[in-house]
């Protein structure tokens, strides 16, 4: 009889623990952002702000009041950067130290929070602000609140199971897209979260077809097609898998738009580029969608 009931008793376990793998799995519905980000849709942004904001006078970069002051103007996606203090916090930070951005010095992860919040934000021409390094967590509430798309650049030195966590701790799935830069960081974000959309290198066929080689969707890849002007080729081939291309501007080409007129964007645009990443979102962003 007690064998019976042993038995009974582990089955029952069993069976508690599949229901519950199972009730989770149903949970984890798609970020409505896989949905949003397709060629056949147009509804998306197109305009990515590189580090949330940069070159602007009293605004600085990965700042949550940068984020609001573009916001105020154009529809973008922003992307920014995400590092760890001493004592795990999860800020918006791009360099390793704190030396370039903020009136302090050392670096990121050697430092408490605490400490981070006793020094102030630079803009990139060196004048102090008002503004404080931003948790993560900050952002990604008033990204929430605001409907405002996020591309989170995750720091070497950060995990992004920890990332990941927070986004979902803070109920942000549809508002985040998380970068990845080849193909076996692509593969362990879509283990960790298959739900959520990925920003994956394709900048020529040979990247593109590893990760095509991969078990991630083609619904889940948004692709980066690097910081020069690729093939009309690679374009086509991404559009024809309905995957959105992002060109990144920022640099020279950028450089060239403002020495040689803003039309270059739109220039570009035609050629394939779905999305420009930028330093100059609101030439880039004017010359596009007006």
């Amino acid at each position: 009889m007690k064998q019976f009931l042993l038995i009974f008793a582990l089955c029952a376990f069993w069976a508690c623990k599949q229901t519950k793998t199972s009730t989770d799995t149903l949970e984890l519905q798609p970020s409505k952002l896989i949905e949003l980000f397709k060629v056949s849709n147009l509804e998306y942004p197109n305009i990515s702000v590189h580090r949330g904001g940069k070159g602007f006078i009293n605004y600085p970069e990965n700042c949550i009041e940068t984020l609001k002051y573009v916001s105020d103007s154009i529809v973008a996606v922003y992307e920014v950067d995400v590092a760890q203090t001493k004592d795990g916090k999860l800020v918006l930070m791009h360099d390793k130290t704190i030396d370039r951005t903020t009136t302090g010095s050392g670096k990121v992860d050697e430092l408490l929070y605490q400490e981070l919040k006793q020094f102030n934000l630079k803009d990139d021409y060196g004048n102090k602000t008002d503004f404080k390094i931003p948790l993560f967590s900050e952002v990604l509430q008033w990204c929430v609140k605001n409907n405002v798309i996020l591309t989170v650049d995750i720091k070497k030195s950060v995990s992004q199971e920890a990332v990941i966590k927070t986004i979902r701790e803070f109920k942000a799935e549809d508002v985040c897209i998380i970068i990845t830069y080849n193909v076996e960081e692509a593969k362990t974000a879509y283990k960790i979260a298959p739900d959520l959309l990925l920003s994956v290198s394709a900048r020529n066929d040979d990247e593109l077809n590893r990760l095509l080689e991969t078990n991630i969707p083609t619904k889940n890849m948004l692709a980066f097609t690097g910081t020069r002007l690729s093939d009309p080729t690679l374009f086509k081939s991404l559009h024809d898998k309905n995957i959105v291309c992002i060109l990144g501007t920022l640099g020279n080409l950028d450089k060239s738009a403002e020495a040689r007129g803003d039309k270059l964007y739109v220039q570009w645009k035609e050629k394939g580029a779905d999305i420009i990443a930028t330093d100059r979102p609101f030439e880039a962003y004017k010359a596009i969608n007006n």
